[in-house]
């Protein structure tokens, strides 16, 4: 059995008080007060454009998979056509997004980022970039792992699937957790 630097014994179930009620409750806390951090910059700037949350997720997954039709933009974020509408209408109308026909369906239409659409988008990026490179450093690269273990995880299989997808240049954690991402 384990011993503690003050040589007390650890039961084989001391490593699933993460599982203990007390301990989802925090982890549920970390997620709230973490997301909310993390998107307060963006909103910021969002919010001076008359934009939000949903704006920022469209103009994210178009930046990162140009030429994407509506359909795998709609299955990525989870909403129906008409929520997209009240979103991509005005980011198209604003100059920050282009539609254009399907190369061999021309009823598809593929969606890429102007390059007013990139400026802002990376503008936004660079708001939590930082967040996300301090806490890395912080965590460290074994905890930067779980993060991503724990982050899959909390995704429902089409939503991996969709990640997976939306990321091709890397190759997906297996699910017995061996192997990782390329870190940013």
């Amino acid at each position: 059995m384990p011993e503690t630097p003050d040589a007390k014994p650890v039961g084989a179930g001391r490593q699933l008080l993460f599982l203990r009620e007390e301990e989802l409750r925090l982890a549920q806390d970390l997620l709230f007060f973490g997301y909310r951090d993390f998107t307060a910059g963006p909103d910021a700037l969002l919010a001076e454009l008359g934009m939000g949350r949903a704006h920022h997720r469209v103009l994210h997954f178009v930046g990162r998979r140009p030429g994407i039709t509506v359909g795998d933009l709609l299955a990525i974020l989870g909403i129906t056509k008409q929520s997209l509408g009240r979103v991509l209408t005005p980011l198209v109308e604003e100059g920050y997004v282009v539609q254009t026909p399907g190369r061999n369906d021309r009823r598809q239409r593929l969606l890429s980022l102007t390059e007013a659409g990139q400026a802002l988008e990376r503008r936004l990026f660079e708001r939590q970039k930082e967040w996300v490179m301090r806490a890395y450093r912080e965590a460290g690269p074994v905890s930067v792992e779980g993060f991503r273990r724990v982050m899959r995880g909390l995704m429902g299989e089409d939503a991996r699937t969709q990640l997976d997808r939306a990321l091709p240049e890397t190759r997906p954690v297996p699910p017995g957790g061996a192997g990782s991402r390329k870190v940013a």
